[in-house]
């Protein structure tokens, strides 16, 4: 889904870059919450299972900050499979996603 640089308000189907900001922000503050807790934990949990999914954060992190980078070049909510818009909804559910549902299944198939 492309973003409204102008900041003039937001179009339909559209997200300003402060939205798409935020969405991010709130997703990496998760995922740092959730690193902390494993942090926690780690003492009473299987080493193994906690370093799989110290590694998934870490992933999911890095997908994160190269959404930022997408903003910053005009990419974000462009689908890097078909450079088409990637829906509205996804990007609310997975505000980091490089690509629509269809070509998703394209990359991990």
């Amino acid at each position: 889904m492309p973003i409204d640089t102008a900041q003039t308000g937001p179009r339909p189907g559209r997200l300003t870059s402060h939205e798409a900001r935020q969405r991010l922000e709130h997703a990496r503050n998760s995922r740092l919450a959730q690193l902390r807790a494993l942090d926690e934990s780690a003492q009473s949990t299987d080493a193994h299972l906690v370093s799989a999914q110290r590694e998934a954060i870490q992933r999911v992190l890095t997908e994160i900050d190269e959404a930022f980078a997408r903003i910053g070049d005009g990419t974000y909510g462009t689908c890097q499979g078909c450079a088409k818009p990637v829906p509205a909804e996804r990007l609310e559910i997975l505000p980091y996603t490089r690509y629509c549902v269809a070509c998703q299944g394209r990359a991990t198939a």
